[in-house]
């Protein structure tokens, strides 16, 4: 039921997105936290343990992965979601779902920054654009690189609060309760759809 509420989102924006651009992050759906996480067997078939440095947290659980389309002004639409292992590296992810995206610029963290972004540009017509790593021993960036990194993540944050938007309506973040593999499934994707049912009912209203 999750990929026809998607694609009813999707219809029902305005025609004419050829050119916007897409943002792209995860989250973490936590089943066990800390220390708690080494002792944590649920839902073995997908969850394992991982990093999230956003949230500077160690857990075992999943990561929720969105790619949305850019709405200046507002929160992204999904266009994109996907649920992986805590452990799976976010850029890993993006080689996945690489191939179907084109003519467009991708704004991401710090993760997503690719060595062979010049040849991704020229096959696909996809700038990747991400903030700037300092290389090994340099204490600060050079004044264009610092200027770029805040543009990227100026750009990137409406993604930032879509996320915070659900885990305030949700709390998606917490799986703790959960006890099998069905149950995270079910604690995922219902309450991203209620979400964004939620989300869709709000906008249709205004």
């Amino acid at each position: 039921m999750f990929a026809p509420l998607l694609a009813l989102i999707q219809q029902e924006q305005e025609t004419g997105n050829s050119g916007q651009a897409w943002l792209i992050d995860s989250f973490p759906v936590a089943l066990a936290k800390q220390g708690h996480r080494f002792n944590a067997c649920v839902a073995k078939q997908l969850a394992d343990s991982g990093y999230c440095s956003t949230r500077k947290l160690y857990y075992h659980g999943v990561r929720v992965h969105i790619i949305g389309r850019r709405q200046p002004g507002s929160l992204p639409i999904p266009e994109y979601i996907g649920v992986t292992g805590a452990s799976d590296h976010d850029g890993k992810i993006f080689d996945q779902i690489r191939p179907q995206l084109h003519n467009n610029e991708l704004y991401g963290d710090k993760a997503y920054q690719r060595p062979d972004a010049e040849c991704i540009r020229r096959a696909q017509n996809l700038t990747v654009l991400t903030p700037v790593k300092k290389q090994k021993g340099q204490h600060h960036l050079e004044p264009q690189d610092q200027w770029l990194s805040t543009a990227v993540s100026r750009v990137r944050q409406p993604i930032e609060a879509l996320f915070a938007w659900i885990e305030e309506k949700t709390g998606i973040e917490c799986a703790s309760k959960v006890r099998s593999y069905k149950g995270l499934m079910v604690h995922v994707f219902g309450k991203l759809a209620a979400a964004l049912f939620f989300w869709n009912f709000l906008r249709v209203r205004s």
